[in-house]
């Protein structure tokens, strides 16, 4: 089975930790980490305000989300890797071919589903990437 888990977006501020965060809520009691980085990660950074809220809602705390930058060592030490879009499976196995087997969309198993960005957009936005990450981290859920 698997040990740990990487969830990766760009900026490893708004969907990333959010499904991080939803995962380990999800995967509470398993022996399984669950971390979150960015392809281009606001190093860091905080979650931003918008995804930290929406997830407060739902009793999901993120304040100590700091962003960070996805590397060849993060790859290495997790067994499953997580994207939110196909040219993210597609940019991350290229820059680190060892990633290839064990990176999949997020919302593989919700019909392939790629999770839009929602940063800088409208709290309907946050709302609807929510929704898809929470049912994406679902899915997972009995595979992981």
């Amino acid at each position: 089975m698997f040990d740990s888990v990487l969830v990766v977006c760009a900026g490893n501020i708004c969907r990333s930790p959010t499904a991080e965060y939803i995962l380990k809520a999800k995967l509470e009691g398993k022996n399984i980490t669950v971390s979150s980085a960015g392809l281009t990660a606001l190093e860091g950074k905080s979650a931003d305000a918008t995804a930290k809220q929406i997830a407060q809602v739902h009793g999901i705390n993120m304040d100590s989300h700091q962003g960070r930058q996805l590397n060849s060592q993060l790859i290495a030490q997790n067994s499953v890797i997580l994207v939110m879009e196909q040219r993210h499976l597609t940019d991350l196995c290229s820059r680190y071919p060892e990633a290839r087997g064990k990176t999949f969309l997020l919302g593989k198993w919700i019909n392939d589903t790629e999770i839009p960005d929602p940063y800088r957009q409208s709290q309907e936005a946050f709302d609807h990437v929510y929704a898809l990450i929470d049912s994406a981290c679902s899915a997972w859920q009995k595979y992981l």
